[in-house]
């Protein structure tokens, strides 16, 4: 990027500077023995020689255009801002159907559904596995009798809808397809994305619920089936973000997730599909931590890594196929119980590092979620945190504004390096499913979460209110969410009223037909999970039979 006289003279330069820098910390020592990002050391000072190896067309080129590096429209938030969305959903069907509205009449753009632990690993509410956890972490749907409620009053055709489920996905998914037709609302036209990566829930996570091989089958009869009859839906969003909350680095999130998701094409493509049409449905998940300029620099290197990847590897030549398109949200594990309203100065910072790393959907955090579940006082606070990022900030009036930095372009380049390297090593391994079974990805956050907690107990990272700067707290009187411990009694009555009105026959015939297909492997799993959930099977019934054909997942433990 500079000719060979600027870089000798930039070279002298930072001798120059090196030496004052010397004389300086003889007095005055800097107040840390190393500066770090979760992933890379950092200078005092960057230069052009920090960025020499970089070439604008090869590495970075102009928005809208490969590798994507600096975003994947041309005009970006000139053109439209992101899509605001509220991970929601708690209680009831009910209750979550209100907050949805409320969200919407806020200024939300699209719906982001939370369910609760039982129905993230396909039992019922009234299983006894779900005893005392129904409606807890989110919103329980049994069936589409419940799916029916969550979304009363919210025209399917108007709405973008992000749905938090993985191990079942395919059940769910059904079940949002249904209530389209029961709305008039075409498959064609539906929008939105199923989160459906389960190998992160192998890794980080844990609401698995069949082994690697026929969970995968499952995502793969997603993708052909949605590229047929959904094909504005997205049918997997690529998980970083619980990598990232599980502890890991920056570069271990990127490295990760791209490794997840070479390994969904790899799988699609024996399956005969054609990556440079599934390929536009991929979307990705990324985590937005408190470290500002890494963050920024990690979406970038994460866009720039993922074109080369689809380009290069599997041969791609549609490049919407080569785009990568991420949702983000704010990082829970940063929140603090301590001083909980300093979580809202957190959550803005963060928000404005996706939006400078050209994220395409926002989910902000709210600020009591390190003590229960948000108020819609503490929801509406979080919306209003992107729209005042939004609107006020300046930030969109031109692309990646932030694009020439010396640091982060160096930063964007050694993260894409550092992933690249992970990702190698995955490769030698036999790939991701290998890397998993051997406990690999697991240690490799295991230890980066080791460090991370370590460096908050000693001192050496700060964190706000929690190691420094505490204070005597009364919070007697705060204001917190409460989840209704009837629920569960409720949620089961609920189900016991559906089965007695359906047609159970029909139900009977239609879980046959997934237990054969189950068995057939050249037999695509969606039309008869759709066909059950039409009839008002469960959830439930549909997993318990899966689960007797593929039997279930158990953890490898690494220690």
């Amino acid at each position: 990027m500079f000719k060979e006289d600027q870089l000798q003279a930039i070279g002298k330069g930072a001798e120059a500077h090196r030496k004052t820098m010397e004389k300086m910390l003889a007095k005055a020592p800097e107040r840390k023995k190393e500066f770090r990002t979760s992933s890379e050391t950092v200078a005092p000072v960057y230069s052009p020689a920090d960025v020499e190896n970089i070439d604008y067309m090869r590495d970075l080129g102009f928005p809208g255009q490969y590798p994507f590096t600096r975003g994947v429209q041309p005009n970006m938030y000139r053109g439209r801002f992101w899509t605001m969305r509220q991970y929601a959903g708690f209680s009831t069907a009910e209750d979550s159907n209100a907050r949805y509205r409320f969200l919407l009449e806020q200024g939300s753009m699209g719906l982001s559904v939370a369910f609760d632990l039982p129905t993230q690993i396909g039992y019922d509410s009234d299983h006894p596995m779900a005893q005392g956890e129904v409606g807890k972490v989110g919103v329980p749907i049994d069936s589409l009798a419940d799916m029916e409620i969550l979304f009363d009053q919210i025209p399917l055709d108007k709405v973008s809808t992000s749905m938090t489920i993985n191990a079942p996905a395919s059940v769910l998914l059904a079940m949002y397809i249904a209530l389209g037709e029961k709305q008039g609302v075409r498959s064609e036209e539906l929008s939105g994305t199923i989160q459906n990566d389960i190998l992160k829930e192998y890794i980080a996570r844990g609401t698995y619920i069949f082994p690697p091989k026929p969970s995968m089958r499952l995502i793969t009869d997603i993708f052909e089936f949605c590229s047929n009859h959904v094909p504005k839906w997205n049918t997997i969003s690529i998980s970083g973000y619980h990598i990232r909350e599980a502890g890991s680095t920056a570069a271990q999130e990127i490295a990760f997730t791209l490794a997840d998701g070479i390994a969904y094409v790899d799988a699609a493509i024996k399956k005969g599909q054609d990556p440079n049409v599934f390929g536009e449905r991929l979307s990705f998940f990324f985590n937005s931590h408190n470290d500002f300029l890494e963050e920024v620099a990690k979406f970038r290197a994460a866009r720039r890594l993922w074109a080369r990847l689809m380009k290069e590897r599997f041969g791609i030549t549609n490049p919407k196929a080569m785009m990568l398109r991420f949702h983000t949200q704010t990082a829970g594990c940063t929140l603090t119980a301590q001083q909980p309203e300093n979580n809202i100065a957190r959550v803005a910072f963060q928000c404005l590092a996706a939006v400078l790393g050209g994220t395409q959907s926002l989910h902000s955090n709210s600020m009591d979620e390190a003590l229960a579940l948000p108020t819609e006082k503490s929801v509406n606070i979080a919306l209003r945190t992107q729209q005042i990022v939004a609107y006020e900030s300046g930030v969109c009036s031109t692309v990646d504004p932030l694009a020439g930095s010396y640091y982060i372009e160096s930063l964007t380049d050694r993260l894409c390096q550092d992933a690249e390297t992970y990702i190698a090593k995955i490769d030698d391994m036999g790939g991701m499913l290998t890397a998993i079974e051997k406990g690999y990805v697991q240690q490799q956050i295991q230890d980066a979460a080791y460090a991370y907690q370590r460096a908050i107990e000693t001192g050496d990272m700060v964190v706000v209110g929690v190691n420094k700067f505490q204070m005597e707290e009364d919070n007697s009187g705060r204001e917190l969410l409460r989840v209704d411990e009837r629920v569960g009694r409720r949620q089961a009555e609920k189900i016991a009223a559906v089965k007695a009105k359906r047609d159970n026959l029909r139900v009977q015939t239609t879980l046959d037909e997934i237990r054969a297909a189950a068995r057939d492997e050249s037999v695509n799993l969606m039309p008869r999970i759709l066909d059950c959930v039409r009839a008002y099977g469960t959830e439930g019934e549909i997993c318990g039979v899966l689960r007797e054909e593929f039997g279930e997942y158990r953890e490898n433990i690494v220690l």
